[in-house]
């Protein structure tokens, strides 16, 4: 339910952010150029806007924060917390004879993070007796209410009604205390009011991220520091990428010219195109071990096809016009190969490049998650098995940075090397 209302809150704030940075452009732009409208399929004319993208960033920060009740954000800001404090219902107890008693149950509720500690109340009068519980925010429990009880289950009695509700087993009531229902065996199962914060061990706030991306940082982490962590995991990646394009590109500028090459690679490509990097993992293993020769090969294996592929596209993509009129000039076929089947080629490589980057990336990170004693995913898979949550956020987060940080640059590089893209 809670995912739904993050969606939820997600989806307005875009849409309320789109018309009003709509609206202010469209006061602010009174020439025509502001009302050019798009070209389809000139990729030129769609350009980011920088200001739903910082938006876009913030949104997501004040999701995060107000869900997680974040120090940094206002109080205002917060979703409903759950309940914490005390509380107390009463619930009415029937016996075998048919007689009823009430009796009521005090409920500490403690905060995330914090010890519960058992407490007692007085008794009181009649067979059903008061009784005291300690329990944690967001959670629910089991209340074995008979066993101070003069009257008990195992001799016929029986819950039939909390705070004057009647309640039968397989239904459940809601009341101002939480949420009521009875087990199999007819004891008591409790939730108090839960709220929409969720709690630290699924989604941590930002501040205990990056309190523990500081601690990490100048600490390390399982005897290495996270930059030698972030650099091996970056060294495989580029590492296999570099070794697949270096047989990938030969091999589809091969298969993009020749037909005894097409047909000879084609079942091979197509066959390996489709398979998962992940599901090569335990071969790689049984062929190379668990060493950086595994992990490498395997990377090299998520770029190879993938490179191929691009350049292969890129060379059957090239227009036949611009090769007929190169040779109408005289080209030789090694001139036509170096002056129009490459630069024409490049910018499907290029983008084939960044696929198999985000790939390769993907990969290592999945690969470190089986075997590895230093890298990302290595940090990750120890922290889940201790539940540290937000040791696995801040990996996760490092690498979605570390991997846009890379395909900017290699945006960056295709701007650079290939300046005539998109031009025709």
């Amino acid at each position: 339910m809670t995912g739904i209302i993050i969606l939820l809150v997600y989806v307005a704030i875009f849409v309320g952010a789109f018309l009003a940075v709509k609206k202010l452009v469209q006061r602010a732009s009174n020439d025509f150029t502001s009302l050019k409208t798009v070209t389809f399929g000139d990729e030129s004319a769609v350009t980011p806007d920088r200001t739903a993208s910082v938006v876009s960033v913030l949104t997501l920060f004040l999701i995060w924060g107000s869900f997680t009740g974040s120090n940094w954000l206002p109080g205002f800001l917060h979703a409903p917390a759950p309940f914490v404090g005390t509380t107390s219902f009463v619930y009415t107890l029937e016996n075998a004879d048919g007689v009823r008693d009430d009796a009521r149950v005090t409920v500490q509720v403690a905060g995330f993070g914090v010890k519960t500690e058992k407490f007692d109340v007085p008794p009181g009068d009649g067979f059903a007796k008061d009784d005291a519980i300690s329990m944690t925010a967001s959670r629910s429990t089991t209340i074995i209410f008979d066993k101070n009880d003069e009257a008990k289950r195992r001799d016929g009695a029986r819950i039939v009604a909390i705070d004057g509700s009647p309640i039968v087993k397989g239904t459940a009531i809601q009341t101002r205390s939480g949420r009521f229902a009875l087990t199999d065996k007819g004891a008591i199962s409790f939730r108090p009011p839960s709220g929409l914060q969720m709690e630290p061990i699924w989604l941590p706030p930002p501040e205990a991220v990056v309190s523990r991306l500081i601690e990490i940082a100048n600490e390390g982490y399982r005897d290495s520091t996270l930059a030698e962590h972030l650099g091996y995991s970056l060294f495989r990646v580029i590492a296999g990428f570099v070794l697949g394009s270096l047989a990938g590109i030969p091999l589809g500028y091969a298969m993009g010219l020749s037909n005894w090459f097409r047909g000879w690679f084609d079942p091979i490509v197509e066959f390996m195109r489709p398979v998962p990097p992940l599901a090569l993992i335990p071969l790689v293993i049984i062929w190379a071990g668990i060493g950086e020769t595994g992990k490498i090969i395997l990377l090299f294996l998520a770029a190879l096809w993938i490179m191929t592929i691009a350049a292969r596209a890129g060379v059957s993509g090239v227009k036949i016009s611009k090769i007929h009129a190169a040779y109408s000039l005289g080209a030789s076929k090694w001139q036509i190969m170096r002056h129009v089947i490459v630069p024409n080629s490049l910018p499907e490589i290029f983008t084939g490049a960044r696929v198999a980057m985000g790939v390769c990336w993907g990969t290592v990170v999945a690969a470190e998650l089986v075997a590895a004693e230093k890298g990302a995913g290595m940090m990750i898979m120890v922290a889940s098995k201790f539940q540290l949550t937000d040791i696995v956020l801040m990996g996760i987060i490092l690498i979605g940075i570390v991997g846009y940080g890379i395909d900017i640059l290699m945006r960056m590089a295709e701007r650079w090397l290939i300046p005539w893209k998109g031009r025709g």
